[in-house]
């Protein structure tokens, strides 16, 4: 009974825990563990580290043994070995024979024009932009996790503003018609105070399809089951987050120069060109290998012992080869020429993932002072517009304002809401993008 009793309980607190939500930075954590893509990022990273290790190898002498054994047969052979036993000669002819071979042979390239060297070097630096791209993945997915949760939470916030309409508008067709009773308004006023009412309704339904959308996003992001419960926590946001200092943009722009993995990552490439370079002029070097081995053989037709055979046909050898290239139809120029012009497109993708980077960093720095800028206008417009509509009320309730003119004000003071919504938390979101380039943790 008191395990049962343990067991509902730890249900019920693991229900609780999935219905209270997650927060953005539990949805970054588990989406760094279990994205798709960042596994197969990390996996090519992996990959080259292999690369980098049989490089390496490839530095090093290799060393094989071998063995051939055989079967032979001569049917015309007519002489043989003769033996006198007491007195008696005999002569044995054998026409089934066998063989045996044993050999281990080494081989070591001495030099090749650094060939070897280089290609170890470029697998290194190769290994680093793997890695460097996984971080670049990351970061790609950290940011769109965060653009969705933003957007559920204004969104969120977006519908409980439209409840509030919502509220208002039904209100307001009560009293209509209450005053279509006793004949102080027409059907048509009425239909109207309806339509506002359900035009409130559906813009509340839209909104709410809007969030399960992105919500949908963000669990394909964090790989969840489609059919799993999924909510995010809605943390409280005031006025004084939008209205914080912006950063610097070229404070920021030379921080990310330093910071963020896609710029490292260019610059090992043109790295890796010059590289390349180097390793295919080795095309017109020498290549020196040295070779050496041991080896020894038996023969069943020998009148020695299998173990002295061993002994006896025993060699060993060593000797060093060299290769001069003179003519190669033109194949080493071509390959270095080639080489060239891959190291200036890496130069010119280094320049272009630069100035993406400052054109990333300067929208969202404009983002941030635009909405920023909007963010006051519209807090002063919604405090006007909501006077203004208080008034209207109090007017219409008294028979002093018409129904268009009632109308006309709910709908200008809910667009000076939604305004004001849309520019707060598009100002956070720009300036969590803009600390997050200049290498900090999104919040």
């Amino acid at each position: 009974m008191k395990k049962e009793l343990i067991f509902t309980a730890a249900m019920l607190f693991f229900a609780a825990g999935a219905r209270a939500g997650w927060t953005l930075q539990q949805c970054i954590d588990h989406a760094m563990k279990n994205n798709i893509t960042l596994q197969k990022a990390r996996l090519e990273g992996q990959s080259a580290q292999e690369d980098v290790k049989g490089a390496r190898g490839a530095l090093l002498p290799t060393v094989s043994a071998s063995t051939n054994q055989s079967l032979g047969y001569q049917p015309w052979k007519d002489n043989g070995i003769t033996t006198v036993t007491n007195g008696t000669v005999n002569t044995k002819i054998d026409k089934a024979y066998y063989n045996g071979s044993y050999g281990l042979n080494a081989q070591w390239t001495v030099w090749n024009g650094n060939r070897n060297l280089n290609t170890l070097k470029l697998n290194k630096l190769t290994a680093e932009q793997q890695a460097l791209q996984a971080e670049v993945t990351a970061n790609s997915i950290q940011e769109q996790i965060a653009q969705l949760y933003v957007q559920i939470l204004y969104l969120t916030e977006a519908v409980r503003v439209n409840e509030q309409s919502l509220e208002t508008s039904r209100k307001n067709e009560e009293r209509g018609k209450e005053m279509l009773e006793v004949g102080k308004m027409s059907r048509a006023d009425v239909a109207q105070l309806s339509a506002q009412r359900a035009s409130d309704e559906y813009n509340i339904v839209e909104s709410r399809a809007n969030i399960s959308k992105y919500k949908l996003q963000l669990k394909q992001l964090l790989e969840l089951d489609g059919t799993q419960d999924f909510d995010i926590v809605v943390p409280p946001t005031t006025d004084s987050q939008a209205l914080a200092d912006i950063p610097d943009l070229q404070a920021v722009f030379e921080q990310a120069m330093t910071t963020r993995p896609e710029i490292r990552s260019s610059e090992l490439a043109v790295k890796s060109s010059e590289l390349s370079i180097e390793s295919a002029k080795a095309g017109w070097l020498p290549t020196v290998n040295m070779t050496g081995g041991v080896g020894t053989n038996t023969n069943s037709l020998s009148s020695n012992a299998w173990g002295t055979q061993l002994k006896t046909n025993f060699d060993a050898s060593a000797g060093v080869s060299v290769s001069i290239p003179i003519f190669d139809g033109r194949q080493t120029k071509t390959n270095v020429n080639k080489a060239r012009i891959r190291r200036e497109q890496a130069v010119l993708d280094m320049q272009d993932s630069r100035k993406m980077l400052y054109q990333t960093i300067e929208n969202f720095w404009l983002d941030a002072v635009t909405n920023q800028q909007k963010f006051r206008s519209a807090t002063l417009t919604e405090q006007s517009e909501q006077q203004s509509y208080d008034l209207l009320s109090e007017q219409f309730r008294l028979g002093l304002k018409n129904i268009v003119e009632l109308m006309t004000g709910k709908d200008r003071l809910l667009a000076a809401q939604q305004s004001k919504l849309q520019s707060k938390y598009l100002t956070i979101l720009a300036q969590q993008m803009l600390s997050f380039y200049a290498g900090e943790e999104i919040k």
